[in-house]
């Protein structure tokens, strides 16, 4: 089984590409924020050090937490940030560790890992390679505003706290250039697939 980990700037079509992945070439795809999001369920252990690290006023009535309140605390200081990722990914990773064993009890061909901290938190020595999708910077804000409605301070504050293209081109194995039509996109995926 090959394991890919896919990562990229927001916006940068990601989701796209994934789908593709998996239509096509029958790939497991797992997206870490998915992963996230289900180990942060209320009563969960990672729940419980969330709540226990940032209060009772990241919750929303019902008891869930506030994704959008703790994004804004998050994403305006970094040393929030880096506590929320201290708590978040260790569980993250665990249980992506666990898919993939799952993944090759199953003899799965492809298996491709999004996330955006795949650099950061050291997912390489998890993955077989690194892919890199590149959007430019401006068409990525264009996407976040017309595709998901975001405010571009919003936009802003999100591409501040990620990595630079440089970085990701240190990086990564191999480059997708998603700025054109994805058309051109799914020909260099199927490229690279068959290099595989």
């Amino acid at each position: 089984m090959k394991i890919i980990g896919l990562t990229g700037g927001v916006g940068a079509g990601k989701t796209q590409i994934l789908e593709y992945l998996n239509d096509k070439y029958g790939a497991s795809v797992c997206q870490a924020d998915e992963v996230a999001k289900h180990l942060q369920r209320k009563g969960t252990e990672v729940f419980e050090a969330i709540k226990a690290h940032f209060g009772s006023e990241i919750l929303e009535k019902n008891g869930e937490l506030d994704r959008e309140k703790l994004a804004d605390i998050v994403f305006a200081d970094r040393q929030e940030l880096a506590a929320l990722n201290a708590i978040v990914h260790p569980a993250v990773k665990e249980e992506i560790r666990k898919r993939i064993a799952g993944e090759e009890r199953k003899n799965t061909n492809l298996f491709i890992l999004e996330a955006a901290l795949l650099i950061e938190d050291h997912y390489d020595e998890i993955c077989d390679e690194l892919w890199y999708v590149y959007v430019k910077a401006q068409i990525r804000r264009k996407r976040l505003i017309y595709a998901r409605g975001y405010q571009p301070e919003k936009i802003e504050e999100i591409m501040a706290a990620q990595l630079s293209k440089e970085m990701y081109l240190k990086h990564c194995d191999r480059v997708i250039d998603n700025n054109g039509v994805f058309a051109e996109t799914m020909l260099e995926i199927d490229r690279i697939v068959r290099g595989l």
